[in-house]
């Protein structure tokens, strides 16, 4: 079992910054892919960025591509979000999650992770 908890989210103005953190516990060393979902009202789910827990390659969901950049300390057990520029548009419950095997291609769908935080709001106001 991996328990992932968010933290950092918050209110801020269009353009703005915020950092978002999840730090993992429990079998954390069975992680191979961490990554970055959001749901906005009315919408689902939807893949924001991903990385691999033993290499620095990264992936983007074209929305969010050269204004966010997902990153990870692995002594730490945590997986951050810089969200740079921010829009009305990323206002969303921003999720964690972990993968438990190796996947050749970046894992961009719901169902290719298996574990989960609680969430953490961002609301951007224009």
């Amino acid at each position: 079992q991996v328990q992932l908890i968010e933290s950092g989210g918050g209110l801020v103005q269009a353009g703005g910054s915020l950092r978002l953190s999840c730090a993992a516990s429990g079998r954390t060393f069975s992680m191979y892919h961490m990554g970055w979902f959001r749901r906005a009202p009315g919408k689902e789910r939807e893949f924001v960025a991903t990385i691999p827990r033993r290499l620095s390659t990264t992936y983007y969901a074209d929305s969010v591509k050269g204004r966010f950049t997902i990153s990870r300390d692995n002594a730490k057990d945590t997986l951050y979000l810089q969200m740079n520029s921010l829009k009305p548009d990323d206002t969303a419950v921003y999720y964690c999650a972990s993968r438990g095997s190796m996947s050749f291609f970046y894992p961009v769908r719901e169902s290719e992770y298996d574990y989960w935080g609680q969430g953490t709001q961002v609301t951007v106001s224009s």
